[in-house]
């Protein structure tokens, strides 16, 4: 989950990193997500998951300084992930690709952004769930240097099904 560009140590990750840094990769570009991209996020956001968030939810992690949400654009959004940091821990609340821009590197790339600006933020752990049939993002995980840590029973409700528990130091 590149280093992010422009961010000064004892800078704020949260709502004030929304200052326009970005990091890019080739046409695509990653930085933290505005009030302009609440819109496609949430398009995004209830195309991909069975119990999407709200635009309102999304408008409200923008003022929250312990979430960060970065998107990934070219010209039209290509993806997101978003982290909910406490203390030095950081949980990975999305990630989400729109389905013709897979396997074109966005969800690493938006990982490895995440990661970086989680360092910078003195964040020492990051954790998710991810569904227990979801193979394809629990090899991505993987391959960014996550592990299974454990097993969330029934924890996705639509369809019910457990999730694994996945982190990794950083």
């Amino acid at each position: 989950m590149a280093k992010a560009q422009g961010m000064a140590e004892h800078e704020p990750v949260g709502r004030a990193a929304a200052d326009g840094c970005t990091a890019s990769i080739g046409q695509m570009t990653i930085r933290p997500m505005t009030e302009e991209d609440i819109r496609e996020v949430a398009a995004l956001e209830a195309e991909t998951f069975s119990m999407p968030w709200s635009k309102k939810s999304l408008m409200e992690t923008l003022c929250q300084e312990e979430m960060l949400f970065l998107v990934a654009r070219e010209k039209a959004l290509l993806g997101y992930a978003g982290v909910c940091m406490s203390l030095d821990e950081g949980e990975i609340t999305n990630v989400a690709v729109r389905e013709n821009a897979r396997r074109r590197g966005v969800a690493r790339r938006l990982l490895e952004e995440l990661t970086a600006r989680m360092a910078e933020a003195n964040i020492c752990r990051l954790v998710l769930e991810v569904r227990v049939s979801n193979t394809a993002a629990m090899k991505l995980y993987e391959s960014c240097g996550f592990a299974i840590a454990g097993t969330r029973k029934r924890f996705y409700e639509r369809p019910v099904e457990d999730a694994w528990v996945m982190n990794k130091s950083i």
